[in-house]
């Protein structure tokens, strides 16, 4: 029987994805309704990370059988992981039209980070009482690894840690629940960043969380939260709310 996924603490990967699997791997599984479960979960979480990395633009056209094509899988296991994504809010299921990956509105960009704010102020409290010096490491390092994909101007690798940082003090804490409420804003964040956001952004964000982190570690209850609540509504005030969103295309899906 297939294990069950580690938590997001566990990961050495962006928490937007739940395994470490190669897809080879997956398929040779031992019994049959594992394979079917695992592959559809390898799509879900290929075309997921493409869609929160930038890969895959929102509005882009996911043909059942283009997907077929590029993972080598049938139609049912792509309808299947296509379902998944729509729950997820990643995309949209057409009636006769198909699956697109999603156009975020700007009233739900805004219910986004209104909940965003909601959330996060009451973890950054929680996390202050309850703060460890492997905790401010572990945060101080991704800190880190966010500041030297921003300088190398790692678009997709930057996006990913930048949404982790958030998802991470919540799996630091322990509360599974939390870490998957948070990724799933996230990742329709990664959306409406990708239509909205201005180009400098990716480093002030950066910027924050050393701050942010700074101020748990010393304790400071109430300029951690104040620093968390700046920093959301800095995200959201450089929010262009003109879309020019790239033209990538599935193929970068597997990339």
């Amino acid at each position: 029987m297939q294990a069950p996924p580690r938590p997001y603490w566990q990961l050495n990967e962006s928490v937007y994805t739940f395994s470490d699997w190669s897809y080879h791997a997956v398929m040779e599984l031992d019994t049959a309704n594992s394979a079917v479960s695992s592959a559809t979960s390898f799509i879900v979480n290929a075309l997921s990370k493409a869609i929160v990395e930038h890969r895959l633009a929102p509005g882009t056209k996911l043909s059942e059988q283009k997907v077929a094509d590029q993972f080598g899988v049938s139609r049912t296991l792509v309808r299947q992981a296509l379902f998944q994504l729509a729950q997820n809010r990643l995309i949209r299921l057409e009636p006769a039209r198909g699956a697109f990956v999603a156009t975020p509105s700007v009233t739900e960009a805004k219910q986004v980070f209104e909940v965003r704010r909601m959330l996060e102020a009451e973890m950054t409290r929680a996390f202050v009482r309850d703060v460890t010096p492997a905790m401010i490491s572990a945060l101080q390092a991704h800190v880190a690894q966010e500041k030297s994909a921003v300088e190398r101007q790692d678009v997709a690798g930057r996006t990913a840690l930048l949404g982790d940082f958030h998802v991470r003090m919540a799996a630091l804490m322990g509360n599974e629940v939390l870490a998957q409420m948070l990724a799933e804003l996230i990742s329709r964040c990664s959306l409406i960043t990708l239509m909205y956001q201005s180009a400098s952004a990716a480093e002030h964000s950066n910027e924050d969380h050393a701050d942010i982190v700074q101020a748990l570690a010393a304790r400071d209850e109430a300029r951690a939260v104040r620093l968390m609540d700046e920093h959301l509504h800095h995200v959201e005030a450089q929010l262009t709310f003109d879309p020019k969103a790239p033209g990538n295309t599935l193929s970068t899906a597997r990339s």
